[in-house]
């Protein structure tokens, strides 16, 4: 009897990317497994989209390393505003606009901010990890000093460059949850700008992309980002101007922890 599935020579390859490929068939459609497979994919997706960012857990977090943080929100009042109106979540709305200013301190080296955006599962579970890392990885470095750690809701990247110039900062790096993929509902982006302030545009930030344990792991982000931000500070630059070299190096200075986090 012929099975009900025709199965793929490429199947193989699945053990290596979560990409679909080798899904076989099931007469000139995509067997029942796959299909249910992508609805439930689709389903996780949209979700991580809409879902609430838990802010208090967050600052919590923050708060138990030792951070003073401060929560902010953009000119998105609700989910659907930001959603259909992205120009709002590039600005701070009166009140926080008003509580950063107040904040206002001596210059400080970096501002970080941990914004929901498209995808607040991805900020809950990969922002404290990474935070702490890089956090350990400059106070080992010593000459660091950072503002109070922002965390925004309904919140676009260029946020940040707002809430860098109202706290003084040299640079601001923003910690974003992405834009979800059938693989990857969860995954972080990291933004920094040198000198932010309103106005910026993407070719003057550099990004990191894919943080999550089954993409860039926080650890090793964490040391591509350090040697980025000492770059940036060296040339004061960012942007098309600063160029990602040092992969490699970076994993392979890593202390002992890091390197077995990586399997080394």
């Amino acid at each position: 009897m012929k099975p009900p599935v025709t199965g793929q020579p490429w199947a193989s390859l699945r053990r290596y990317t979560a990409a679909r490929l080798g899904l076989g068939r099931a007469g000139a459609s995509v067997p029942t497994t796959a299909h249910l497979a992508f609805q439930q994919a689709h389903a996780e997706a949209r979700d991580a989209v809409h879902a609430a960012l838990d802010v208090e857990a967050l600052l919590g977090g923050l708060r138990a390393l030792g951070e003073a943080p401060l929560h902010v929100r953009s000119r998105a009042a609700d989910r659907a505003t930001y959603l259909q109106r992205p120009d709002l979540g590039r600005r701070l709305d009166d009140a926080s606009a008003a509580l950063l200013a107040e904040r206002r301190a001596p210059a400080a080296d970096l501002a970080f901010v941990l914004a929901d955006g498209l995808s607040a599962l991805a900020l809950q579970r990969q922002a404290l990890p990474l935070f702490t890392a890089l956090r350990e990885r400059l106070q080992q470095e010593g000459g660091w000093a950072w503002a109070p750690p922002v965390v925004a809701t309904q919140a676009r990247v260029a946020l940040g460059d707002e809430v860098g110039a109202l706290l003084n900062a040299r640079c601001v790096v923003v910690l974003i949850g992405e834009r979800p993929g059938l693989s990857a509902p969860d995954s972080l982006g990291v933004y920094f700008s040198w000198a932010p302030r309103p106005g910026l545009v993407d070719a003057q930030r550099n990004c990191i992309s894919n943080v999550r344990p089954e993409g860039l792991a926080p650890a090793a982000a964490a040391a591509k980002l350090q040697a980025l931000l000492r770059e940036a500070r060296t040339r004061r630059l960012s942007g098309i101007g600063l160029k990602d070299e040092q992969d490699d190096r970076a994993v392979a200075a890593a202390p002992a922890p890091l390197m077995k986090l990586l399997g080394g």
